[in-house]
């Protein structure tokens, strides 16, 4: 027998019942109750939450059994427990406010992002591509829900107060030092779990690994440095939402082209007679197309110029147009000239450059020249035997002396 059945019957449920039955109780009660939804049952949502506040607990339950609320005055009943509160702790997630405002929600914390990083060739930008990455990640376990163990086996550490942590004080000199340290008798995680009553699947840790494939759709046009995120698909764990796995997008170097935004820029040689007499300029495009760019008759290409070839770079994922592809131009000049034909050029070409005229003080005089690593390496190489002469006689750079 109790003192009284007024709790129970808030909740619907006989006074013999178990937690689990206590919990569905106040579960579709509170739903049907919750403020947010039902703003006329305000004051029939903080009852039943009151009630369940008191009949949760084993200590204040007893205390009801044996004196009803006359047993819980000085420091029983909702002790200050705000109903939302208990709304979010059963349900994972924010109450809100008593009356759709007030506190906002508090809801359990976001675990950490797992971030992943693809490296994705030029091509595979240009043309977009569907790859699959396999990740390891932590999931509730499915067997016992996540508590650990059987239902009603994991009981919240006395040792601790199920905070997992203990407070110690020391004696230093005249003061005294309040420390936190994990607590032994429950490994640090609030919680009791008898061996028989452990969870065969978890071992008692809530989660287990699984091997997850996400399929990663990389949209044309898309840049180095940008992501894509899979909502909530990083390691579960009790009492915490899912952080998100977000794909980071690499771009490996290109071999012929560069990207800036979405503009293609490549360098692309040009032989001397195409540069000055017209011609085509081959070029292999990203998606296997093969562009001849004309070089038009009478138009002379000059070295390191740039030219445009208009909506031949990078598709834009945002707008759905195409950029340019810029051409650096390197003129590829012979490493020599039939002398018979320097007439024929002298023809086609504009005149030479006259010589200047020097005052008849100054010496002129006619000189050779040659390649720069031919005669750098020449004079380097006769100074530098010297010095090593000298130094394997004497032993160093400093005058020598005889005696």
């Amino acid at each position: 027998m109790v003192a009284e059945t007024e709790y129970y019957d808030r909740l619907g449920v006989s006074p013999d019942c178990d937690e689990t039955t206590l919990k569905k109780a106040y579960r579709k009660k509170a739903l049907q109750l919750h403020p947010d939804k039902n703003p006329a049952g305000a004051d029939e949502f903080k009852a039943v939450s009151e009630a369940y506040d008191v009949l949760s607990n084993p200590e204040k339950r007893e205390l009801y059994n044996q004196f009803g609320k006359k047993g819980l005055e000085g420091g029983g009943g909702m002790g200050g427990v705000d109903p939302s509160d208990l709304f979010s702790q059963l349900f994972g997630g924010g109450g809100g406010g008593m009356f759709g405002g007030g506190r906002g929600r508090s809801g359990p914390k976001k675990g950490k992002d797992l971030v992943h990083r693809i490296k994705v060739s030029l091509e595979e930008l240009y043309l977009g591509k569907t790859t699959k990455i396999a990740l390891q990640k932590h999931v509730i376990c499915s067997k016992c829900d996540g508590r650990g163990g059987k239902a009603g086996a994991v009981k919240p550490c006395g040792g601790c107060k199920g905070q997992g942590v203990k407070i110690v004080f020391r004696q230093l000199g005249p003061m005294v030092q309040q420390l936190q340290q994990p607590c032994q008798d429950c490994n640090a995680t609030g919680e009791i779990i008898n061996s028989k009553d452990r969870c065969k699947g978890c071992e008692g840790n809530k989660i287990i690994k699984e091997r997850k494939i996400l399929e990663v759709h990389i949209d044309k046009g898309m840049q180095d440095g940008q992501t894509i995120t899979f909502n909530g698909e990083a390691d579960q764990a009790p009492n915490t939402v899912p952080g998100d796995v977000v794909i980071v997008i690499e771009e490996k170097p290109h071999p012929v082209f560069k990207r800036k935004g979405d503009d293609l820029i490549a360098e692309v040689e040009v032989d001397l007679v195409t540069a000055l007499a017209g011609g085509m300029i081959p070029i292999e495009h990203l998606d296997s197309r093969a562009l001849l760019v004309k070089v038009t008759p009478g138009e002379v290409l000059k070295p390191n110029s740039t030219k445009l070839v208009p909506e031949n770079g990078m598709p834009s994922q945002r707008f759905h147009t195409l950029g340019d592809l810029i051409l650096v131009i390197k003129v590829l000049f012979p490493d020599t000239i039939d002398p018979s034909a320097c007439p024929v050029l002298e023809s086609v070409l504009p005149a030479r450059r006259p010589l200047p005229t020097w005052d008849s003080s100054i010496h002129v005089e006619e000189v050779e020249m040659h390649d720069v690593s031919e005669s750098r390496s020449g004079k380097s190489r006769a100074n530098g035997d010297e010095m090593d002469e000298d130094d394997e006689e004497g032993g160093g750079a400093g005058p020598q002396v005889q005696w």
